[in-house]
Parts: C-alpha cells; structure tokens; sequence
C-alpha cells in the first residue's frame, strides 16, 4: 500500500491530465439544473399533501370563527344562567360604564374558551409542524439535491467522443480508446453518470486490460539464468539493473552483472555502485570493448559462481538504428553459442516520457532481441501513462515492474489495479 500512495502521488500528471479532464467532460453537458427542478417538483406535492393533513387537523379549531357567530346566540341562550348569578349588578356603576361592551366582552369572552385562540397557537404548531416536512425535506430532497449537486451527465454519443479524445490524449492509442470507450457504454449507455462514476468504470476498464499482463519476472531452475536488459539511450536500463539485482540479492539469490554498455563510462560506475551497495560482483571490460564478448565472458565466470541470475546491461539504441539493433543482434547470437536456451529474459525497458513512440520501441526490439517482458520507468515525470495501457492491449507483452523514482524501492512488481487507480486519480 506505501508503494501505492507513492505511485498515486507521484503520477500527479497523468492522474490530473485524465481527473480534470474527465470533470470538464462532465460539466460540460451536466443535466443537473433539470434534475433540480425535476426533484424540487416532485417533492413540492409531498410538501403540499403533508401540510393538507395537518391544515385539516388543525383547521378544527379554525372553524370556532364560525362558532363565534353560530355560537354566539347559543351563548345567548346559555347566558341567561350566567347573568343570573350576576352578583356583579353590585358594581354596576363600574358595569353600568362597560355595560355595553361587557356584553360585547361576553360574548367575545363567552368562548373564554379563547384560550381556544391560545389554540390559534396550535396554528403555531401548524408553523411548527410545518418546519418538520422542512426538516423532512432536507432528508428527501436533500439527498436528492445532494446527489444532483454532484454534476451528472447522460454517457451518450457525445460523451463517448469526448472520453475518446481524452484517453487519446492521454496516449493510450486511439484503438485502445475506442476499445475501452465501447466498453465503458455496454449496459451503461444513456444512464447518468457523475465524474466519480466515469472514474471508477474507466478504472475498472483498464484494470480488466491490463490483469492477463500483470506477471513478475519469471524465476527459472537453470543456472546461471541470463536476464539480458535492453532499451533506448536514456530509459534507466542501467537503473533498473541496479535495484533489480539489489532486491534478488535481498530475496537470497546470488547475481552477477555484466556492464555491456562498455561505451558509456558513467554506466559502469553507476552499475559498480550498485554492486558495492548491494554486494553483487560487477564485471566490466576496457572502454570501447566488444559488448558480444563482454556477455560471453560473463556467462563463463557465472557458471564457475553458480550465480542464480547474471544480468547483463546493453547500451541504450535507437531503434530506428540499423547498425545499432545489428550489435544488440549479435550479442544474442554470441549468448546462445554458450546456451542455446540464451537469454532466457530479455527485459525491454520503456520511458513512460515517450508515450506512443513506446510501441515502435516494442515492436522493433521484439524482432532483433525477442523480448519476453517490459520494465517501464518515470511514471513520476509524464502525463502519458496511458501508454503502458496501449501496450497492454496491442502487444499482451508481461510487465514486470513499473518505477516512479530513484530509489530502490521506487520500483515494484506491477499492480494492474492500483496502476489503473492513480491513472485516473481515485483513492
């Protein structure tokens, strides 16, 4: 999981080039303004049946205005007992002076029952219990507004076409785009997607590409078991040897490398500290030396060893290099005249900065070297991961391991899930 968090946090490029992309699409034919009102309408009746309920269980004591004028002359009739004992004649003088409006109070105060209007506070509850279908709503309309406030949009046409442009731009190959694209909409098409829904389909998508080439570098009985390493100038093949060989050691097998990039003196002395570091026997040859008899030689000091593993390190070729490729050619042919099993890994290591150039990369070092897996390195510096996808899916060529660093643990066996995770920049 540390690893994880590291490659999701350091393929910020890739991860926000598809995320930010992937909320504009969205946002861009949003529907959400008809969802509210669709939703603010639907809910409207409820809000008005819920209050005709209680406006009829509390319009009961509405009616008393009309008791206040059909009762009124039965109070008359009624009163008659209560003047009778009108022990207050005796302050008549005080009567005599509010006679006409005491009888006015009287019939007013004849509902004394207007504590009844202290019922018209019961209209309060009315105001009262109107809130509550208002606190109703926040739970029925609010999680509808709540869902609606995340932006959604129908996955039409017009989206597909913008998710194709997105993933090619992300260089994962317009086959490939459209490949996935036809996926995402089997069974979803028309339905109303939010950015977090896309993210996790997309994720899913290039997760069920990318699971039948998630395989770790084979291990085989046969010793030594020669692991030839290849690449253009610059892609971290000496790197990759380097940790490769530092965490074989560390599993308990015993390696030796071979620096066959006898062209490049920085090469040897990065690949000599790895070997120091590591404790692992690196052997060089002069400057200018034949890489072919380099190999060989490395091979019969391997075998008096009883190393496990002898990885040999090539110098970085273009591939549109005829003379170049022809040397990476013959260091297989010398190889295999010692074990014509030889080499039983040939590693093709991809600079993720490349993008699309990868594939000719691929299929050009396949032919002169038979490549049986690929090493791709800086995730961490480009925003066209989505290559390795493209890779996955046009050539089905084991990815071993992938890189995001200098650090020895910033290469890890390849996770065709967490890979697709922080390529879309979810959790």
């Amino acid at each position: 999981m540390s690893f994880f968090k590291k490659l999701k946090d350091r393929m910020f490029k890739s991860a926000s080039k598809i995320d930010e992309g992937l909320d504009a699409i969205i946002e861009e034919g949003a529907a959400t303004p008809a969802a509210d009102l669709a939703e603010a309408q639907a809910p409207a009746p409820i809000r008005d049946k819920n209050p005709d309920p209680i406006a009829t269980s509390v319009e009961e004591p509405e009616p008393e205005p009309e008791p206040e004028v059909a009762p009124a002359p039965e109070p008359d009739a009624e009163m008659p007992p209560e003047p009778q004992p009108q022990p207050e004649p005796e302050p008549e003088p005080v009567t005599e002076a509010v006679p006409q409006p005491a009888p006015a109070l009287a019939t007013k105060p004849e509902p004394q029952p207007e504590p009844k209007p202290e019922a018209k506070p019961e209209p309060a509850p009315q105001v009262a219990q109107a809130p509550e279908p208002a606190t109703a709503k926040p739970g029925l309309i609010g999680r509808l507004l709540g869902r609606s406030a995340e932006p959604r949009r129908a996955l039409d046409d017009e989206m597909l076409e913008s998710l194709e442009e997105l993933l090619i731009a992300s260089d994962m190959g317009v086959d490939t785009a459209l490949r996935v694209t036809a996926n995402m909409a089997e069974g979803r098409y028309g339905k109303m997607m939010s950015s977090r829904d896309i993210k996790e389909v997309l994720a899913a998508e290039i997760t069920r590409v990318m699971e039948p080439v998630a395989r770790p570098l084979p291990i085989y009985p046969k010793k030594p078991q020669v692991v030839l390493v290849v690449g253009v100038n610059g892609s971290g093949k000496t790197t990759t040897i380097g940790k490769l060989a530092s965490q074989f050691k560390a599993a308990g097998k015993s390696v030796v490398i071979a620096a066959g990039d006898t062209f490049r003196a920085a090469a040897v002395e990065q690949l000599q500290i790895w070997g120091e570091r590591a404790g692992v026997p690196v052997l060089t040859a002069p400057e200018g030396s034949d890489p072919a008899a380099l190999a060989y030689d490395a091979m019969i000091r391997a075998e008096a060893d009883g190393a496990d593993l002898l990885m040999i390190d090539t110098a970085g070729r273009l591939q549109n290099r005829a003379d170049l490729m022809e040397e990476l050619a013959k260091i297989v042919r010398v190889i295999r005249k010692r074990d014509p099993d030889a080499p039983h890994n040939t590693l093709l290591v991809l600079d993720a900065t490349t993008g699309q150039n990868a594939l000719s990369q691929v299929e050009i070092f396949s032919k002169i070297a038979d490549v049986s897996g690929l090493v791709m390195t800086k995730l961490d510096g480009t925003a066209k991961g989505g290559v390795l996808v493209a890779l996955a899916d046009k050539f089905g060529l084991p990815i071993h391991a992938i890189g995001v660093g200098e650090q020895i643990d910033d290469l890890q066996p390849f996770d065709p899930e967490d890979f697709a995770k922080a390529l879309v920049g979810i959790e």
